[in-house]
């Protein structure tokens, strides 16, 4: 069987005051009056059954991730008792997915990402499943075709592409995966045609993956068997709970994918975000003709330029006046101001406010 993973653990901090620790990111109402979350889900509904896919969240976003999507069953949505990174959360996954249809195929997504258009994703979705399945052994991994040369993003190096039976797009070898670029090394990628940005979409046969990560971590084997054998009986929150813990932090590319030989890739070519920031707003939200992204149900902006003014109160009125390239956040017990350069050091800013003891507005 085909089972989608949607990744929905981020905690997003660069968007404080909006995310907070019991808010993520992915159900923050910022995209037409709807979450990230949501969009992500109904990307993978017309390929998959409700019934196959799968969210992976914190413990704490289990219940809001739940009221996000009434649709998948309630069980569907495993709740991480602790952080510990793309390689410990994918190998729960695929331990729990085996455990059930031992040639299960799964395809990873981020609750995190803007992908338009549509079909373009499910298209090559649909292609890395086909692939997968005829290729067991095979990893497929996505590549976005650069639009600039970014150096806040991974890349990927392919080789040449291939067609294959059944499918629209190119299968590409991988070649390399290369860490976040300097300016000029990332202009070299996007002028050399050959490399793509590392999307952190994959599609494989969950076994295999679980194979490759016990090979490559060993000490997480005998933990993720344990929790696969309790998964489903009534000892199986008390496995996850013990034994999640002790895996590793370790992200699948730095784990699995930088190491294994038979990872191939195919291309996206669409615009895709990664909403980590404010600024990546921006690319998603039309912004006003002094270049201002608005997004509040009442406002009153005069004499503004690229700025962010931001509120998902409906009945609170946001007014600026004479602002230049500042983010104006709203949220029901906190407000953020600050230059757009500045929010670079919102981490701090979090810490700053444990560190006063204000947990209460993290």
């Amino acid at each position: 069987m085909r089972f989608a993973v949607i990744m929905a653990g981020g905690t997003g901090k660069r968007l404080w005051p909006l995310s907070r620790e019991n808010r993520p990111k992915q159900v923050l109402k910022l995209i037409d009056g709807d979450t990230l979350l949501r969009r992500c889900f109904q990307r993978v509904s017309d390929l998959f059954d409700y019934r196959h896919i799968v969210v992976l969240t914190n413990k704490g976003y289990a219940d809001t991730v739940r009221d996000n999507l009434p649709e998948i069953p309630y069980d569907n949505v495993i709740a991480e008792p602790a952080v510990r990174d793309t390689a410990g959360a994918i190998g729960l996954a695929a331990a729990v997915l085996s455990r059930f249809d031992p040639d299960a195929s799964m395809a990873v997504v981020t609750a995190d990402q803007v992908i338009k258009p549509i079909d373009v994703f499910q298209k090559a979705i649909a292609d890395g499943l086909t692939y997968i399945e005829n290729n067991p052994d095979s990893l497929i991994t996505f590549g976005i075709q650069p639009s600039f040369p970014s150096t806040q993003l991974g890349y990927i190096k392919l080789g040449k592409g291939v067609k294959c039976d059944n499918c629209e797009n190119q299968i590409h070898k991988v070649e390399a995966f290369k860490e976040k670029p300097d300016l000029e090394t990332a202009k070299e990628y996007v002028d050399s045609g050959q490399y793509c940005w590392n999307a952190g979409l994959f599609v494989w046969k969950a076994k295999r993956i679980l194979e490759l990560i016990y090979e490559n971590i060993p000490q997480a084997k005998p933990l993720l068997q344990k929790i696969q054998d309790a998964w489903g009986s009534s000892t199986q929150d008390e496995a996850l709970a013990e034994y999640f813990m002790k895996l590793p932090k370790i992200s699948i590319d730095f784990a699995v994918m930088e190491k294994a030989t038979n990872v191939h890739a195919i291309k996206l070519d669409c615009r895709w975000f990664d909403m980590g920031s404010f600024s990546a707003l921006a690319d998603i939200v039309q912004s006003d003709s002094g270049g201002n992204v608005v997004i509040a149900e009442q406002s009153e902006v005069m004499d503004c330029k690229d700025s962010f003014i931001v509120t998902e109160d409906k009945g609170h009125l946001i007014a600026t006046i004479g602002l230049n390239g500042m983010v104006v956040v709203h949220s029901p017990d906190a407000t953020l101001v600050c230059p757009i350069e500045q929010t670079g050091r919102l981490k701090e800013l979090l810490e700053r406010i444990k560190e006063h003891g204000k947990e209460q507005y993290l």
